[in-house]
């Protein structure tokens, strides 16, 4: 860019800032330029058409008064001034014009109508504008009257002449001052606004701050998307999990690249079926799990994603949190290589005690020690099949032979067996069955559930109380419920009854004897079924276990 083009760049931008940003020897002189460049036609016109008035010389001091005056605005460091000294200049323009006009009104008439720039310059200061109305009104009349009085024309006619110009030019002035009033009062609304939406920013800034911090201490990745699927928020735990779940030679892969795996660690989760995709069409989910990544770094990722909703109510978008549980995961399958290996160490000891009880069994045995070898048998095929239910269950393989039962008779052969327990605990134990319910089930295996189930509510009822064992049929299910009103169960133990050798914190502190198998074992053999397994309980007041299953 040249030297003259860079300069003229330099003066565009100069006067399109707001008059407000200028410095304040600026904005004195644009107050004054109005003036001066009408004083420089004004003596243009005079020199071309009205040359003898160039001679007389209140006209040229009036000339050289606005060159003086145009000087000042630009010499005196009105800054290190009292802030309103400026307006000393318009109070010199009316001394100044009334000289023009004297020296003047013999070429071109009107010239007292410049008193209008100061009139402006002093009403739209907004500074003392009761002062700058009198003096809009009063200025102009000095221009004219004050020759007169000293030529000693006081007469009516000569004064009343020329008094529309003062009106006119108060007139001006009232209507400047109302705009002028008028625009600061929005001025200063409109300041107090940038103030507050500037304090409103900044308190956003330090919210933002604030999430951003909390968002990076915390362990667990959090996603925020919008209902395109765009990311908006990402903490620094997640873009790691990102990182991990990026293919090595893809730089930016989209979600159907990223290495997302199943519960086997091999199988790519379906696109449709990923976390992301998911929340992003709006789905509400919890603990959902994936693997992230492959080989040695490949890490177990649990996700849950709540639905965000607009002021409508209408989707927004998701939050997705990203928990690594892969030591948690590893735990569990060592645990269940544990129970495992366990389990098939016991069954080879217990079919060899089966097999020889069974021989002497067979060989007759006194009366005396028939009972004995009934007694061993029985708890070792006891023990077998908790084994064989052990190992069904960490294989995922519980199987069931399913065929036309009476359920209603296992109800009451399973009461039935419990009596002699519950008489001992001081326990009532009741049957609400129907005279027949056929369903097509597991035999053995639903009384191994109604014998847990009856057997927990009496050890559970220590001290004495009601058992009531229920059956129903509706909507071609059967609904079986275990009722009793014993010590109960806290929040936090419900949550957690069904695990594997889970013993609530009260049963642990009165050493009722149990290994914590026996309900998820039931919820495996209903789940087998095709039922649903529920419990319902409350501390010192009781527990309820419903099961339902088709029939």
């Amino acid at each position: 860019m040249s030297e003259p083009t860079a300069w003229a760049t330099g003066r565009l931008k100069f006067f399109r800032r707001p008059f407000h940003e200028y410095r304040l020897t600026d904005r004195v002189v644009l107050s004054q330029a109005p003036l001066s460049v009408t004083t420089l036609l004004t003596a243009f016109l005079m020199w071309a058409f009205f040359p003898g008035t160039m001679n007389n010389p209140l006209f040229l001091a009036f000339l050289g008064s606005q060159l003086a005056i145009m000087a000042l605005c630009f010499l005196v460091p009105w800054d290190r001034l009292p802030f309103t000294s400026f307006l000393a200049i318009p109070l010199l323009d009316f001394a100044s014009i009334a000289l023009g006009r004297e020296g003047g009104q013999e070429g071109l008439t009107g010239l007292s109508l410049l008193a209008v720039f100061p009139v402006i310059w002093l009403c739209a200061s907004g500074y003392y504008p009761r002062a700058s109305l009198w003096l809009s009104f009063f200025g102009p009349l000095a221009i004219i009257w004050v020759p007169l009085l000293l030529r000693g024309d006081i007469s009516g006619p000569s004064l009343a002449k020329s008094l529309l110009i003062p009106v006119m030019m108060l007139g001006i002035g009232v209507s400047v001052s109302v705009l002028t009033l008028s625009m600061m009062r929005q001025q200063r609304t409109l300041e107090e606004k940038g103030e507050q939406l500037q304090a409103s920013l900044a308190s956003t800034r330090r919210q933002e701050a604030l999430l951003n911090s909390v968002l990076d201490t915390v362990h667990m990745g959090v996603l925020a998307v919008d209902a395109g699927g765009h990311d908006i928020l990402m903490n620094r735990k997640q873009r790691t999990n990102h990182e991990l779940a990026r293919p090595k030679d893809i730089a930016d892969p989209n979600e159907s690249q990223l290495l997302v795996f199943g519960a086997d660690r091999t199988t790519p989760v379906p696109v449709e079926d990923r976390p992301v995709r998911r929340a992003v069409l709006g789905e509400t989910f919890t603990d959902y799990l994936v693997w992230l990544g492959i080989g040695k770094e490949q890490r177990a990722i649990t996700t849950s994603a709540r639905a965000m909703k607009d002021a409508d109510g209408q989707f927004a978008g998701s939050v997705i949190v990203f928990s690594d549980v892969t030591d948690l995961v590893n735990a569990l399958a060592a645990k269940d290589d544990f129970v495992s290996s366990v389990s098939h160490e016991f069954r080879t000891p217990l079919t060899s005690i089966l097999g020889y009880v069974e021989i002497l069994l067979e060989d007759e045995p006194r009366d005396d020690q028939l009972e004995p070898l009934n007694i061993i048998r029985r708890n070792s095929e006891r023990l077998l099949t908790l084994v064989s239910d052990l190992l069904a269950t960490r294989n995922g393989q519980l199987i069931v032979t399913p065929h036309a039962v009476d359920v209603a008779e296992l109800v009451r052969a399973s009461v039935s067996a419990a009596m002699p327990k519950a008489d001992a605990g001081r326990v009532v134990l009741k049957a609400d069955a129907p005279g027949r319910l056929d369903a097509h089930v597991d035999g053995p295996r639903i009384s191994q559930v109604l014998d847990n189930l009856v057997s927990n509510a009496i050890k559970y009822s220590p001290d004495g109380g009601t058992v009531v064992v229920s059956l129903t049929q509706e909507d071609g299910h059967m609904t079986c419920r275990v009722s009793d009103t014993g010590m109960g169960m806290s929040e936090e133990d419900l949550a957690e009854v069904f695990s594997k050798f889970f013993r609530t914190s009260s049963v642990r502190r009165t050493a009722i004897p149990g290994v914590g198998l026996g309900l998820s074992i039931s919820k495996a053999i209903v789940e087998a079924h095709g039922g649903t397994i529920k419990v319902q309980s409350k501390k010192g007041q009781g527990t309820t276990f419903t099961f339902r299953m088709p029939v």
